[in-house]
């Protein structure tokens, strides 16, 4: 009796023979998303962030345009959704790569990212039978300062 009751401790801790604890992965920052109700692509873009494991906080608004202005996204980055995580502004369809990068780098002077417009096959904007463009998603600061951060052919990086 007493054996299977340490049999049955060692199981639940993970310590015996077959068991092996994983790991516990740290939460991803919560996504605050603001976004048109109507919008499909926004809801598959932020279908896409809630699969790469990021919680999300979405807001359904009439217009995003108080919030961009209020993050300082330039008007010449705008596409359809904007968003923050963990303190940097996001616009448009960026991919969770992106994000995971930006966070795990955390580059001085950079205030956000953006994927201007709305490129085919970008996450939210997967078109059957369509050919997946190329684009950059740019790292903007608070001026008039951008970069290409990172470049993507649909949702993979290039």
């Amino acid at each position: 009796m007493r054996r299977r009751l340490l049999l049955a401790a060692l199981a639940a801790t993970g310590a015996a023979g077959g068991a092996s604890a994983q790991p516990e992965q740290p939460a991803q920052p919560l996504l605050r998303v603001w976004r048109d109700p109507g919008c499909g692509c926004c809801t598959g873009w932020v279908d896409h962030m809630r699969a790469a494991g990021f919680r999300v906080e979405d807001n359904l608004v009439a217009s995003p345009a108080p919030v961009r202005r209020m993050l300082g996204i330039p008007s010449d980055l705008l596409s359809c959704h904007a968003a923050t995580v963990d303190g940097y502004a996001l616009e448009g369809h960026v991919p969770a790569e992106a994000v995971r990068r930006l966070l795990g780098e955390r580059p001085a002077g950079v205030r956000g990212l953006a994927v201007p417009a709305m490129p085919t096959g970008s996450p939210g904007m997967e078109v059957p039978g369509e050919p997946d463009d190329t684009y950059d998603v740019v790292a903007f600061d608070g001026g008039d300062g951008r970069r290409a951060f990172m470049r993507f052919r649909g949702g993979r990086a290039v």
